[in-house]
């Protein structure tokens, strides 16, 4: 095989998919007795999400609710990112404000190179182009084994492996 093989390791997330499980997060909680007169809800604020109740504790379940959703949906947690995961109060409500990563920054690709480089096959290349790692290698063996070492790498972003070629 002379030429080269390779495949792109991005972060991409269906954003309808989101927009379903966000959906089905309201309608649970809109029905459910634990959540009536407490004020919980769920909702899109611009580009984020806006989980609304009358306690902390009230905001961490619509947040769990919410988490279930996306599970069920095929969307990894690691792309849903509340920041510190604490309840801000706001007047008579707590608040928390959750938003959808998608791409990988800069310092993600740079950590999944360095491990492609340190622990994969001699013969890959990386190369980082915008918000994605292009990896390649002149075998396919050695693109499989890089993709199976990079699912049990531990970073902040949810990896999806695509044009593979």
């Amino acid at each position: 095989m002379a030429s080269e093989s390779s495949f792109d390791v991005v972060s991409k997330v269906d954003r309808q998919e989101v927009d379903n499980a966000l959906n089905q997060a309201a309608k649970e909680i809109a029905q459910r007795y634990d959540f009536k007169g407490v004020g919980a809800s769920i909702a899109w604020s611009g580009e984020s999400i806006l989980m609304v109740a009358n306690s902390s504790e009230r905001v961490l379940a619509v947040l769990d609710v919410f988490q279930s959703k996306l599970i069920k949906r095929g969307i990894s947690l690691k792309a849903f990112d509340t920041g510190d995961g604490e309840p801000k109060p706001s007047g008579k409500e707590y608040r928390l404000a959750g938003s959808i990563q998608e791409g990988l920054s800069t310092e993600v690709a740079k950590k999944l190179a360095k491990i492609v480089r340190d622990e994969g096959p001699k013969t890959v290349k990386t190369q980082i182009q915008g918000d994605e790692l292009r990896v390649s290698a002149k075998s396919r063996d050695d693109l499989q084994a890089v993709i199976a070492l990079l699912k049990g790498a531990d970073v902040d972003a949810a990896l999806q492996f695509v044009n593979y070629r």
